[in-house]
């Protein structure tokens, strides 16, 4: 990767990382336009994905999209298509089948608690690459890793104990996923669609701390950090709030007796 040294070494390492992986993206667009078949990267974080969308939206890309093998995915394939798949409205309109991964689930003893932290360890100590794992979900007993398809058989014969606790496999998993419980809405009013105004309403801060976090690097939006306290927030955005959690801007709007704006958010459970 990119070269490091000690003023900025992880900006240095970044910054190379996502030369490769733009370059990468490139190459999808122009083979995908080539050969006329669908054309894919591995799973990319949320970082990854702001840089791949913006590099699409410069380029004029309109037939790509992500998916990470359920809505609202952190980790996330990306995929670009020929003409001819075209899909109207946004990427729910593209057969997930198409993306090349699937679920592994895994059932152990409630009692067990094993964590994020133990699945990826395991899969990653059995020599797949990082891009080849996206979310993991786990709950009590059960635990459901998405993977790409291409390492799934590998991984299914590799696994036995997980955290040194005995698991039972479940390839091209289905069912109901453990570990995600869906929102909690937050309504509110703001004076302005200000990054510092919504954070305040979003995590419950005032106004002073919500600023101190946003210039501290503490907030992203739509997964890139943010350091204007004056960044306007508009609806569809996505904010990660560092040590607090995930939230999803609902609505912006209409405007009260009083001038102020009604703001309805949600809150990643």
């Amino acid at each position: 990767m990119g070269s490091t040294s000690k003023k900025g070494g992880k900006t240095s390492a970044a910054n190379g990382e996502d030369e490769y992986l733009l370059a990468a993206a490139q190459d999808a667009v122009r083979l995908c336009e080539r050969r006329g078949a669908p054309r894919f990267l591995g799973f990319l974080d949320g970082r990854q994905r702001a840089a791949v969308l913006k590099l699409m939206e410069s380029l004029h890309v309109k037939n790509a999209a992500f998916w990470g093998g359920y809505p609202d995915a952190e980790r996330v394939y990306f995929g670009v298509f020929p003409d001819y798949m075209a899909w109207e409205g946004d990427s729910e309109g593209i057969p997930h089948l198409v993306f090349p991964l699937t679920a592994l689930g895994f059932r152990y003893r409630k009692e067990a608690k094993l964590t994020h932290r133990d699945f990826l360890g395991t899969l990653l100590s059995c020599g797949v690459k990082r891009e080849t794992v996206g979310d993991i979900l786990c709950g009590e007993g059960l635990a459901v890793a998405f993977v790409d398809a291409g390492v799934a058989d590998f991984l299914a014969g590799q696994i036995e104990k997980v955290g040194g606790e005995g698991v039972v496999l479940l390839p091209d998993y289905e069912g109901e996923l453990p570990g995600f419980g869906g929102f909690r809405e937050i309504r509110d009013t703001v004076a302005s669609p200000r990054l510092d105004a919504v954070v305040k309403v979003a995590a419950g801060l005032s106004r002073e701390e919500a600023a101190r976090r946003i210039e501290a690097g503490l907030v992203s939006v739509n997964h890139l950090p943010c350091l204007s306290v004056s960044a306007a927030v508009k609806e569809g955005d996505t904010l990660s709030l560092r040590g607090i959690g995930r939230f999803a801007v609902e609505s912006i709007g209409p405007v009260s007796r009083k001038g102020r704006l009604f703001i309805t958010v949600r809150k990643y459970l």
